[in-house]
């Protein structure tokens, strides 16, 4: 195959790494450029959005994931990109102006640290042949050695590496071949220990993601690994992609669990960001989230409202005098409008926030829980 060929085959591959698929602006939103490649939005550290080219360098995969599509034994057509081949193709790309950087992942190829070697290459062509200085966002592959993961992290702008589930238990039901604390954890917490404060590549950004839904995890159970994951571990973010039922095998409890409808698991995938964005932005613990008596996030209603409504006494909150804390736990208000109702009461008392541009039915929301003394 040539090499146009294969990276059509293999950037559509790369749809199922549903990271950023989930966003709360239009900017976030992966999307598809003209000729099928996914674009791949990320934020950046000055504010504002990029363009990356997302690919998998190969989909020819040795391993057993049984939510995973491409899992070893399935019927797709297999191609593998040379690392120059991929190199190249960027480089075109990038000199057209149509991407700003490079997503780049791949299936597990003969065993994690050949794959690696690969990967790492792409990268080092990039930075040095081409002497391109941009953005490179790497996935690690599970259970590759120490040094093939500081290679990626000191060539890369960004790792990852997916945690696909909250614990051992549920893991071991999606896969035979891989070892949880060995092949997941080991990795992620050395990503987090070359990328720590004070270190060498404390520039560089670690984020990982939960497969939510193939396994038979709780919400409870992925909300505190998730604040781990930010709390000890220090990554930069969590993301979580929608098991999508048909793709995995038949025999995981992905395809027999109760939220059966597409609807329905892409809704949980919604509220485990709204968590995550709770506990970034908003000033929440892992213990201030509601769930049911099983364990579980209710798809029905934003779980900040939940919030407010089980604690009626913190309510309500006054807008010229409150603190950014309690701000924050109105429903409607979020850190943008927090920042300006703490600028614009610097110069005179607000009398309605309507004034700041919030409207319509989030402010009808916001109204219900504060009061303009």
């Amino acid at each position: 195959m040539e090499t146009i060929e294969k990276l059509h085959v293999l950037s559509e591959d790369s749809q199922y790494d549903l990271a950023c698929a989930c966003g709360t602006a239009r900017d976030e939103h992966r999307r598809r450029g003209p000729d099928g490649r996914w674009l791949y939005p990320v934020a950046l550290p000055q504010g504002g959005y990029t363009v990356l080219l997302k690919t998998l360098l190969s989909n020819a995969c040795a391993n057993d994931c049984k939510y995973c599509p491409l899992r070893s034994g399935t019927n797709v057509q297999r191609c593998t990109l040379s690392p120059d081949e991929v190199a190249r193709a960027f480089m075109e790309y990038f000199r057209r102006k149509k991407v700003f950087g490079l997503f780049l992942s791949s299936a597990v190829v003969r065993d994690p640290d050949h794959t690696m070697e690969k990967i790492n290459a792409v990268a080092r062509l990039l930075r040095y042949r081409h002497e391109f200085r941009g953005y490179i966002h790497l996935k690690v592959i599970p259970g590759a050695s120490d040094a093939a993961i500081e290679d990626a992290v000191s060539l890369a702008s960004a790792v990852s590496l997916n945690i696909e589930t909250p614990g051992r238990s549920h893991f071991e039901l999606l896969s035979r071949k891989k070892d949880y604390d060995r092949d997941i954890l080991r990795p992620l917490k050395l990503m987090s220990k070359l990328t720590g404060k004070g270190m060498r590549h404390s520039r560089v950004k670690c984020t990982t993601q939960f497969i939510v839904g193939a396994s038979d995890e709780k919400d409870a159970e992925i909300i505190q690994s998730m604040s781990g994951l930010y709390n000890r571990l220090r990554f930069h973010r969590v993301y979580f992609s929608a098991y999508q039922k048909g793709l995995g095998s038949q025999d995981i409890p992905g395809e027999k669990r109760f939220l059966t409808s597409p609807e329905g698991m892409f809704m949980r995938e919604h509220r485990l960001y709204q968590v995550d964005f709770l506990l970034r932005k908003y000033g929440f613990g892992s213990g201030d989230i509601p769930l049911d008596s099983d364990g579980n996030l209710r798809l029905s209603k934003d779980p900040k409202e939940l919030w407010a409504e089980a604690h009626p006494e913190f309510y309500p909150v006054r807008i010229n005098t409150a603190d950014r804390e309690a701000l924050l736990k109105v429903p409607g208000i979020g850190p943008d409008t927090v920042r300006n109702i703490l600028k614009a009461r610097r110069e005179q008392r607000i009398r309605g926030l309507d004034r700041l541009g919030v409207k319509g039915k989030r402010l009808e929301k916001i109204r219900n829980f504060v009061i303009f003394e």
